[in-house]
């Protein structure tokens, strides 16, 4: 069977158990779609990559990020059927070395790029919404690790690990000190009177690629929008809701579920419908 992975550019499974990114977390990772083999927003995912890890103090070069390229074309390369999407995981870690938190400076980063299959969603949540829940775990405030896509997903873990019913998509998750912050895998916007909102992510939260081009097209549109420290009481009276990433696009949001079980409703509104156009006609989603 030909193989979906590659470690440093060779067909491997499996890292080093003294690898930093396995035993402290100091690594990045990405996720993007590949479109007809050819990777969707790669140098603003190599961008966010390269800013993760000189926060992380992970040295990044530009012979670095060629080399992820190139491990991506070796792998496309082993496969006899090109599908029409899939995903990419990209990771670089610090490396491979001994006991301590103290980094060697002889160490060498380890890459490790990965193919699998797109997601299917029958129900076709981006054009007939999701519900989602609000979580009661809550994010730690970083301002060093914020925006970032490093390898400690915890938090998230522990927020999805909430509910486990189907029918509820995603969880909307609180900072410690109770401001809106994310979805456990995507970015949250909502709109009042034709005005988007975003929580700030200064101090917490993944600073997401569709995000950052959505921010960008509402610009472009003349649409306002605000960044900030928003409660949760913002989304009681809000008149569309959202959540995206690289991999869903945007899927509006048409039932938020709240830690009482009762139910708040929403209708997809036409903010939502432009902005998934507008990034249908970027070829992200």
């Amino acid at each position: 069977m030909a193989s979906n992975i590659l470690i440093n550019g060779q067909p491997e499974r499996s890292v080093d158990v003294t690898d930093r990114g396995f035993a402290y977390g100091q690594g990045v990772f990405e996720t993007i779609v590949l479109n007809k083999s050819q990777p969707i927003a790669w140098s603003l995912h190599m961008q966010r990559l390269q800013t993760g890890a000189n926060r992380l103090g992970i040295p990044v070069t530009p012979d670095l990020i060629d080399q992820l390229e190139y491990d991506l074309q070796q792998l496309l390369a082993l496969q006899a059927n090109i599908p029409e999407r899939q995903i990419l995981k990209v990771t670089v870690t610090r490396g491979s070395g001994g006991r301590g938190y103290a980094v060697s400076g002889a160490l060498k980063p380890n890459r490790v790029v990965a193919l699998n299959p797109y997601p299917e969603y029958p129900d076709q949540p981006a054009q007939n919404g999701i519900s989602v829940i609000k979580c009661q775990t809550r994010l730690a405030l970083s301002p060093l690790l914020a925006g970032i896509k490093h390898l400690n997903r915890l938090e998230q873990v522990l927020a999805r690990a909430e509910w486990d019913d189907s029918s509820i998509r995603e969880g909307l998750v609180q900072d410690a000190d109770g401001y809106l912050a994310e979805g456990t895998m995507s970015n949250l916007f909502w709109v009042k009177n034709n005005h988007l909102y975003t929580p700030e992510l200064a101090r917490c939260g993944v600073a997401g690629i569709v995000r950052q081009r959505i921010m960008s097209i509402a610009s472009d549109l003349g649409l306002a929008i605000s960044l900030g420290d928003f409660s949760e009481a913002e989304l009681d009276l809000c008149d569309e809701l959202f959540v995206c990433n690289s991999v869903i696009g945007i899927w509006p949001v048409i039932k938020i579920i709240q830690l009482n079980q009762t139910e708040q409703k929403l209708t997809i509104g036409p903010v939502s419908r432009l902005l998934q156009q507008q990034l249908a006609v970027e070829g992200i989603y």
